[in-house]
C-alpha cells in the first residue's frame, strides 16, 4: 500500500509541475488565475498523500512477492489502521468499493467538477470539465450547479421553509394538462325489477403547470476572496438559500399566478363559502372559530390539514384561548416533547413569517390573517435544477453571477382550504 501511496503521489508531483510550467508561459491573466486554483488544490492532495505516508509501516513483504494492489485484495486497509482506514475510504477504496463502483456516478458531484465551477464563478473560465455540460441554446454561457451545492440548497430549503417542506412535490413536464376526477359515481338501492342508471366517471377538469425561473443574484465582490472550495460552496449556498426560500414560501401563500406560481390565498378556485371574515370579537373567541371556520372545513379534507399563521397571530390571541370552562384551546404546555406542540383545537398550528401572513393585530381589514388546509394538496412542479449564468454588470463594474430555478406552483385541490381574513370591528 506504500508504494500505490507513492505512485499516485509521484503522478501528483508532476501534475503540479506541469501545471507552474503552463503558468510560467502563459500571458493570459484568466489562465493564469485558472492554474494558481488548480495548483492550490494538488497541494492540497500531495500534503495529505505525505502525511498518510509518513504515519504508515513499510509494506510487509512475503517471500520477497510484491504485495498486492488494493483492488487485488479487496481493498481492505491492516487491521487497527484507523487512519488509513479514512485514508482509502476518501479515494473510494475500502470495504463498500465493490458497491460503490457498480452505482451510477454523478458528473455534477466530481471534486474535478466542483473545482472547475469554482474557476467559472470567479473568473468566468469555461473548463472542460463545465463546457460538456454547457447550454449554448443562447449567447450567454451556463453551467449547471454542482450536486453539492444542489443538494444542501433543498436540504436547507426543507429544513426552514416551514410551507415549502409540506406541499406536494411533483415533477411534470411543463405544458402538460393534467386531468382531475370532479364526479363521483353515486349508488342507488334497486328493487325486483328496477335496475340503476349507468353512470359515467370522467376527469372534467384539468391543471397545467407553466414555466417560471427563480432566481437570485450574487455579486463576484462577495466571493472574490472565497479561495477555497469548501469555502466557496458555504458562501454560495446560504446566499442562494436566503432569497430562495423566502421566495417561494411567499409564492405559495399569495403568489399572483402573473410570472410567478398562484399562491393559495388568491386562487379564485377556492369556494367562497370556505372564505370567512372574522372580526376582533370573533376572533378571540373559541365558539366563532368552531362555527366560522372548523365547520367549514369538508369532513373528508380534515385529516391532515393545519392552520398556518403568523407567529404574533398564534401568541397574541390563540396561545392562552379558552373556552366556556375556562380550559385551555391552544394547549401549547401540553403534550410537550422536545419542545412546545403548537396546536389548536387538536390541529398542528404552522407559524410563518409576517411577511408571508400579516399578523392579526397589524393587518388591515380584508388582509388574509390565517389558512386551514393540508399543504399536500398544493402541487410544486420542478425537477429542481438549477443553472448558474454569469454577466457584467457595467454600472457596478462587478461580476455577477445569477442561480436559475424553473419551477411553478398550483393549488391542486382547491376545496379543502379554508382562509380567513380580518373583519371591521363591530
Amino acid at each position: 500500500m506504500k508504494e500505490f501511496l507513492k505512485k499516485l503521489l509521484k503522478k501528483k508531483e508532476e501534475a503540479r509541475s506541469a501545471l507552474k510550467d503552463k503558468g510560467l508561459k502563459s500571458n493570459d491573466i484568466v489562465e493564469v488565475r485558472s492554474i494558481g486554483s488548480q495548483v492550490e488544490a494538488i497541494d492540497v492532495e500531495i500534503a495529505e498523500i505525505r502525511q498518510q505516508l509518513e504515519s504508515m509501516p513499510d509494506d510487509p513483504i512475503a517471500g520477497g512477492d510484491t504485495p498486492p494492489e488494493p483492488e487485488q485484495r479487496g481493498a481492505q486497509p491492516p487491521a487497527g489502521n484507523a487512519a488509513m482506514a479514512q485514508f482509502l475510504k476518501s479515494f473510494g477504496i475500502g470495504s463498500q468499493s465493490q458497491q460503490r463502483s457498480e452505482e451510477p456516478v454523478d458528473p455534477y458531484g466530481t471534486v474535478e467538477y466542483r473545482n472547475a465551477f469554482m474557476i467559472y464563478a470567479k473568473t468566468g473560465e469555461i473548463k472542460p470539465e463545465l463546457r460538456a455540460n454547457a447550454t449554448t441554446t443562447t449567447a450567454d454561457v451556463s453551467a449547471v450547479i454542482p450536486t453539492t451545492i444542489l443538494n444542501e440548497i433543498i436540504k436547507k430549503v426543507t429544513v426552514y421553509g416551514q410551507v415549502f417542506s409540506r406541499v406536494r412535490k411533483l415533477n411534470i413536464k411543463g405544458g402538460v394538462e393534467v386531468p382531475i376526477l370532479a364526479l363521483k359515481p353515486v349508488a342507488t338501492w334497486i328493487g325486483e325489477t328496477p335496475v340503476s342508471d349507468k353512470q359515467k366517471v370522467q376527469a372534467n377538469t384539468k391543471l397545467t403547470f407553466t414555466y417560471f425561473g427563480l432566481e437570485c443574484k450574487v455579486a463576484i465582490s462577495l466571493l472574490a476572496d472565497t479561495v477555497t472550495l469548501a469555502g466557496f460552496e458555504t458562501v454560495i449556498t446560504d446566499l442562494i438559500v436566503e432569497a430562495m426560500v423566502k421566495a417561494i414560501d411567499l409564492s405559495v401563500i399569495k403568489g399572483t399566478g402573473t410570472g410567478q406560481p398562484k399562491g393559495i390565498t388568491v386562487d379564485d378556485r377556492v369556494p367562497a363559502a370556505q372564505i370567512v371574515t372574522m372580526t376582533p370579537t370573533q376572533f378571540a373567541e373559541w365558539e366563532s372559530w368552531a362555527k366560522l371556520v372548523l365547520a367549514k372545513m369538508p369532513l373528508a379534507y380534515k385529516a391532515g390539514a393545519a392552520f398556518m399563521m403568523a407567529s404574533g397571530t398564534f401568541e397574541g390571541y390563540i396561545n392562552g384561548m379558552v373556552d366556556d370552562n375556562g380550559q385551555p384551546i391552544g394547549r401549547v404546555n401540553y403534550g410537550i416533547a422536545d419542545g412546545p406542540q403548537e396546536r389548536f383545537a387538536g390541529k398542528e398550528v404552522i407559524q410563518v413569517e409576517d411577511d408571508v401572513i400579516v399578523p392579526y393585530a397589524s393587518a388591515a381589514t380584508g388582509d388574509v390573517v390565517a389558512v386551514y388546509c393540508n399543504l399536500s394538496n398544493y402541487g410544486w412542479n420542478s425537477n429542481m435544477q438549477m443553472n448558474m449564468f454569469r454577466y457584467f454588470d457595467h454600472d457596478t463594474n462587478e461580476y455577477v453571477d445569477k442561480a436559475i430555478l424553473i419551477a411553478d406552483g398550483k393549488l391542486i385541490d382547491p376545496n379543502g382550504v379554508v382562509i380567513v381574513k380580518k373583519g371591521a370591528a363591530s
